[in-house]
Formats: C-alpha cells, structure tokens, sequence
C-alpha cells in the first residue's frame, strides 16, 4: 500500500467520518438523533472476526464472544479503577504466548468470567488454541461489567453461556441493543440508579477507501457517565431530571460543584477493536491504548473510580500485503470505537420493569 494513498485516505476519515456504511445500519436508525448519522458496520466486516451473543433473558444479562478461530495477535489496555479481567497479562509483548483465539465480553460481574471456560471448551473440541503435545490450550482474555443491581442478583453468566455464544458465533452483521454483555447494562448513574437509562452492545466498522484496511469495534456500554454523540455532543443517554424530562449533565453538575453519589464498582465499558492489517502485539496494545481515546469523545465522565473500562485489540492478518502506520490505524479504532458507543444506547430498547428507558423512548424528535 503507498504511503500517499493512505495518508490521503486517512485525511478523508477525518474530514467525513459519518459517510461511510451509511446503507449497513439497521432498521433502528429511525431512533437515531438529528446531526451526522452514526457509522454502521460491525466488527464482523474484519475478515477472521466472528461475534456470538447468549442473552439470560431472565434478569437480564449476558455474555458476548469475539471468535478468531485462525488466531490473532492482541492487545489490551485497562483504565478506570475498578477492572475485572482474565488472561490480560498475557498480552503483554514481554510474555511468550502470541495469538489469541477468542475474546470474552461478560456481564455478571467476577461471576461472569466462568464464561471463559465454556470459550475454552468450544475451542477445545475444535483442536484450537496453544499448541502442546497433549493438546491445546486456548487463549481466551476476558473482561466483565456489573450489571448485578439489574434483576436477580443470582443470575449470572455461567460456562454453558460462554459456550452457547460460541455455538451462535457468525461472520455476519452483529446485533446490537440488549442482547449479550449488554443485555443489563446501564449508564449515566452519576447520580444513583433511579435516574439512570438503558446501555447496549454497539459495533461498527470503516474501510479505509482506496486499501484492503478494515477497522472494527464492538463495545458493551455500562458507564457511570453520559453517553455523547461523538461529533455534537449532544447527550443521547444519561442521567435524568428528577422532573422526569431532559438530562441532567452529569458533567456540567460536577463541574458546578454538585454533590454526587456514587457506587463503587458498579459500572464500566468494555470492548474490543479489530484490524485485518499485521501488527505484532506491542502495536496492538499501542492500538487498544488509541481506542480508548473513542471513549473519551462518547463517554462522559469516563475512566472514573467507579469503571473498569477496558478495550482489547486483535489483528487478524488477513491483509498479508499491507503496511500501515500503527498511529494511523489507532486513530481510526479510536474513531470507530466512539461510533460503537453512541450506536449501543441508540440501538438499547427500554426494560420498564426496572424503570429504565432507552434513548429511543425517552428522547423524542
């Protein structure tokens, strides 16, 4: 790939980035909001990258899997205080194992990594994973939200879960909304739960024109903050009025010096962006480092005490024959990552009976 054509093409993502798989979005773009339509895609767009979802309808809650049954190098980036992850440390570029076969996205809280194992399983009756003598061992890095405060509390994403998310895995367009790890989520709880609205899973991809580059996100969003759309600003989801009309501005509030009320703990966004372009895995932590960066432009507050916000990166390598500038391929992710946020809670359906409307209800016009 020529340098001048990508950088060309770069230019062209940041004069217009909402021009682009404007035909991919789904029949909810209806509830979007006025200003510049929100990217479409999905994660799935980047060759090697399957996403599964198994949905606890129950209470709910759930868990979402991002399969790259061919293996792929990662990466990870953890921010907030309040995390809950497995097998992060081997992404680290110092540790030996390289390639990853599947990401785990789990709500449930510490109790929702169990659904790791079930990734495992799937994995392991399919010969996929390290390879050692006696078999395989397969590489799955998870991260949970909490979503606990949402139904019965007993209800949780287990092993069979994880598995079932495999087993429905496809290369096709993702849901989005209330289905997986974003089946309980929530945001804009600055201010306590009785105020709080609907969060969601959201994907969305670019092409680079004029290359073979692809970039995808798919993001389970459960912030403490409002969710922004990524070039107005305008509040798509948040904290409510105690009016029961409008926002709050949960920023504006702290910065006029109001008195907040938080629970620690009980929060955090979680996703994952992917690339077909080769990278080995201190680019991929670098890219993961760049995404959160989206969630800095669509989250707000973000990385607060209270989140344990965490962003994982795969290159596929599919793209053999392409090079590309890391920092360039972050700053897409970082882009692509913002969209995927705004697209969860505009995608998010209302749960009445937890008294929680999504932007799509509470927000007319």
């Amino acid at each position: 790939m020529k340098r001048r054509t990508f950088t060309n093409s770069i230019l062209a993502l940041s004069a217009a980035p909402l021009l682009v798989n404007q035909a991919s979005t789904s029949p909810a773009a209806a509830a979007e909001p006025s200003g510049p339509p929100l990217m479409g895609g999905s994660i799935t767009d980047v060759p090697g990258i399957k996403i599964g979802h198994h949905t606890l309808t129950r209470r709910p809650t759930g868990c979402t899997v991002i399969l790259c049954e061919d293996g792929a190098v990662g990466g990870v980036d953890v921010r907030g205080s309040a995390p809950g992850t497995r097998e992060t440390d081997l992404l680290d570029p110092t540790n030996a194992v390289q390639q990853v076969q599947a990401i785990l996205l789990s709500g449930g809280s510490a109790y929702g990594l169990e659904a790791a194992t079930g990734v495992m399983r799937y994995l392991e009756e399919r010969k996929l994973g390290f390879k050692l003598r006696a078999g395989v061992v397969p590489i799955v890095p998870a991260a949970i939200l909490f979503d606990l405060g949402v139904g019965d509390f007993t209800i949780r994403p287990d092993a069979e879960a994880g598995y079932q998310a495999c087993l429905a895995a496809a290369s096709g367009p993702a849901a989005e909304g209330n289905v997986g790890a974003g089946a309980g989520a929530t945001v804009g709880k600055m201010f306590g739960p009785a105020f709080a609205m609907k969060g969601g899973i959201g994907t969305a991809s670019y092409r680079v024109p004029g290359t073979d580059v692809v970039v995808g996100a798919i993001v389970a969003v459960n912030a403490v903050g409002d969710i922004c759309h990524p070039e107005t600003r305008q509040i798509l989801a948040g904290a409510r009025r105690e009016e029961g009309q409008g926002f709050r501005d949960t920023m504006a509030a702290i910065m006029g010096g109001y008195r907040v009320v938080t629970s620690a703990g009980s929060n955090t966004t979680i996703g994952a962006v992917a690339t077909n372009v080769p990278f080995n895995k201190a680019e991929m932590n670098k890219i993961a480092q760049m995404a959160h960066d989206g969630f800095a432009r669509s989250i707000n507050p973000v990385h607060t005490m209270s989140d344990g916000d965490t962003i994982f990166a795969l290159s596929t390598g599919k793209a053999s024959s392409v090079r590309a500038d890391v920092s360039a391929i972050g700053a897409i992710a970082a882009t692509v990552m913002a969209q995927a946020v705004a697209r969860a809670v505009i995608q998010a359906e209302s749960l009445r009976e937890h008294q929680l409307p999504a932007h799509r209800d509470y927000v007319k016009g």
